[in-house]
């Protein structure tokens, strides 16, 4: 657990980095939202910033002045035994309220935050409350990159958000097999530093022999998959898998461009030709699990990684696993509207781990346990193969 004074450091920087990400944009930019899973750049910060209010503020300054009576409405997000909230879908409708009033918004709950946490001693569990909340704004700072890049990808005009983004690194090292043998091994978060509830409590899983490369599968490889029929193979799919490719014509990773014969890619630097040498990115766990059939090999399990990470370079692409996303043992949720945050999610969808070029500093750790529906792909999602 961080101090007081650290922790006052670590949030001032957090809600600074927020802002930073954002300072590319156009005024325009902040209000789209082109599908359900993608967030207007407006709603991010206000909602970040309804959280603090919200979970700190408001049960624990006293005579706290809310900013305005209906940020919990347009803000919340999916904690539902907090009170009602815009619906989903509504959130790039909202013409008003206005960018500037949303920045007027954050100023306001951040300068009550800082002056909180100068001037009172608050509690242990408290602390834990503020470290969640920054932790929390970090994952919108992710989620911040990847919805601008779908707002402006899908633009025709595909612009350009910030060219010093560094979307692309190469792994420049010879693809290799690691070989880990069979046995008990241990899991989950074990060091006092922060962590979500869903990475405890540790606990041994049984390992048969495997191996694991240690390279992210690249854009060659997967054009070779392409140029085979993998996407027309029904053998390499899962029924599940094969209606979507089938229903929404899906015939390359997503972003990716065929334009006078050669593949381009939408980048956050705008349209570049694509790179071979680069690893994938933005592929569903269908298409991952096409791909390693297709090569006669397998996705590691989530508790595979886990175990091999330290063999090997991680953090350029959430990496899907076969692991269903599922509570460890003796799990219990937070007490409160917190227990809303990670649990009730743990349904129908596929663990991810390691990082990606747009997770946010200080916020990544071999033990996160990232979470998406099989089909969602605008993350930046990657693969490496086990056997």
């Amino acid at each position: 657990m961080q101090s007081q004074e650290q922790l006052l450091d670590f949030f001032k920087k957090t809600r600074a980095h927020s802002e930073l990400i954002c300072s590319f944009l156009e005024t325009e930019d902040y209000v789209v939202q082109p599908i359900v899973d993608v967030s207007p750049p407006k709603w991010h910060l206000g909602h970040t910033t309804w959280f603090f209010e919200e979970f700190v503020l408001k049960p624990n300054v006293k005579n706290y002045k809310l900013f305005d009576k209906n940020s919990a409405y347009v803000f919340n997000s999916y904690y539902e035994s907090v009170g009602d909230k815009v619906i989903r879908t509504n959130r790039g409708n909202l013409s008003r309220p206005t960018v500037a009033w949303v920045y007027e918004y954050r100023n306001y709950v951040s300068k009550a935050m800082q002056q909180f946490l100068k001037d009172e001693k608050i509690s242990e569990e408290l602390c834990g409350v503020v470290e969640i909340g920054c932790h929390h704004e970090k994952q919108h700072q992710e989620l911040l990159l990847t919805d601008i890049k779908y707002i402006l990808g899908n633009n025709p005009l595909l612009p350009e958000y910030n060219d010093q983004f560094k979307e692309n690194p190469i792994q420049d090292f010879k693809q290799e097999w690691i070989s880990i043998a069979e046995g008990v091994y241990e899991v989950g978060h074990k060091s006092d530093d922060f962590c979500y509830d869903n990475e405890q409590g540790v606990h041994k899983v049984y390992l048969n022999d495997y191996q694991i490369s240690n390279k992210l599968v690249t854009n060659a490889e997967f054009i070779e998959f392409i140029e085979a029929g993998g996407y027309k193979d029904v053998l390499l799919w899962h029924a599940e898998g094969w209606d979507w490719v089938n229903n929404n014509n899906i015939e390359a990773p997503f972003y990716w461009h065929k334009i006078d014969g050669d593949w381009h890619q939408y980048t956050l630097n705008g349209l570049i030709k694509l790179i071979p040498e680069a690893p994938l990115n933005h592929i569903s766990y269908f298409e991952a699990f096409a791909f390693a059939q297709w090569k006669g090999l397998r996705l590691p399990t989530e508790f595979e990684w886990e175990t091999a990470h330290p063999y090997f370079k991680w953090g350029d692409r959430w990496e899907w696993t076969e692991s269903a996303y599922s509570p460890y043992p003796n799990y219990t949720k937070p007490k409160g509207a917190l227990g809303e945050y990670n649990g009730k999610f743990m349904v129908s969808q596929k663990v991810l781990r390691g990082a990606s070029v747009t997770t946010s500093p200080n916020h990544s750790r071999p033990t996160y346990r990232n979470f998406f529906h099989p089909h969602l792909r605008w993350q930046f999602t990657g693969l490496r193969l086990a056997q």
